[in-house]
């Protein structure tokens, strides 16, 4: 299922997830994985696609040149490795699949535990009744309450569940530390929203003592955070609900479970 293209040996590697699809709201996670592995990571391991995908639900992308078919490009999971400040990270970005999510979650723990994995660390974003006018607000989890940093869910939090919390999960059971990193996107912006993958990659950089190359997005929230005003000063009726998301930012820190359930099934109804 894992094909494992270098074992190493790594130097104290943290393995950080970002996953296409749930829990990537805005792309924040896998912008600001991409961030992380920069331009110099190379491949460790692959997973085998055919056992992952449903390729009628995730298609494969096809190119024509002058109507001769030249390509086919597969939905992937991989790994890569890149060197920081004299140790590896580990990045694993891809789509999220369709089967075989525990056969998956074992693959990769088996591969972590050669790697000698120290910690696994999940990024993604969630959507959430939050203003492009405020800083990105990063929530924490983890499978320890020890480890958990600033904002995070408060209360019974009981949601759709995605591949990213199944690896997480099980690389705890396996004795791996664990943190995730999850910013709150505006659900009113139906795009990449690359202040909330800037903010994701600062925080894992916090966390990790690490300085990241964030410029370019740091360049692109800025064009976008422009043209979502121009945008709202267009229209009164969506300027008066960005005050009011303004107002609920501004008087309120606690991230209560029922909150971001409900926010989650609101999204989860727009969809339809």
């Amino acid at each position: 299922m894992l094909e494992i293209l270098d074992q190493g040996p790594f130097v104290t590697p943290t393995l950080v997830v970002a996953l296409d699809g749930w829990v990537n709201a805005g792309s924040a996670g896998t912008l600001a994985a991409e961030v992380i592995a920069g331009s110099d990571a190379v491949p460790v391991a692959r997973f085998d696609s055919d056992l992952l995908y449903d390729y009628r639900m995730l298609r494969p992308s096809i190119d024509f040149q002058d109507g001769v078919l030249s390509s086919v490009a597969w939905p992937q999971l991989s790994v890569t490795r890149v060197a920081w400040e004299g140790r590896d990270i580990l990045v694993m970005t891809g789509s999220e699949p369709n089967w075989n999510w525990q056969r998956m979650c074992g693959a990769l723990v088996d591969a972590a535990r050669a790697w000698g994995v120290v910690e696994f660390v999940g990024v993604g974003g969630v959507p959430w009744a939050a203003p492009h006018t405020r800083p990105v607000t990063v929530m924490t989890t983890s499978t320890s309450p020890d480890r958990l940093t600033g904002v995070h869910p408060e209360g019974l939090l009981r949601v759709p569940g995605a591949a990213v919390s199944a690896f997480e999960h099980a690389m705890a059971l396996a004795g791996v530390a664990t943190i995730g990193f999850w910013a709150r996107v505006p659900n009113y912006v139906g795009a990449a929203f690359p202040a909330a993958a800037l903010a994701v990659a600062e925080r894992v950089g916090d966390h990790l003592g690490l300085d990241f190359d964030t410029a370019d997005l740091a360049v692109s929230a800025k064009e976008q955070r422009t043209q979502l005003d121009d945008l709202v000063a267009q229209r009164a009726d969506v300027s008066a609900m960005v005050e009011q998301l303004e107002q609920l930012y501004d008087t309120s820190d606690v991230v209560s479970g029922e909150d971001l359930a409900a926010e989650i099934e609101r999204f989860l109804r727009d969809q339809r």
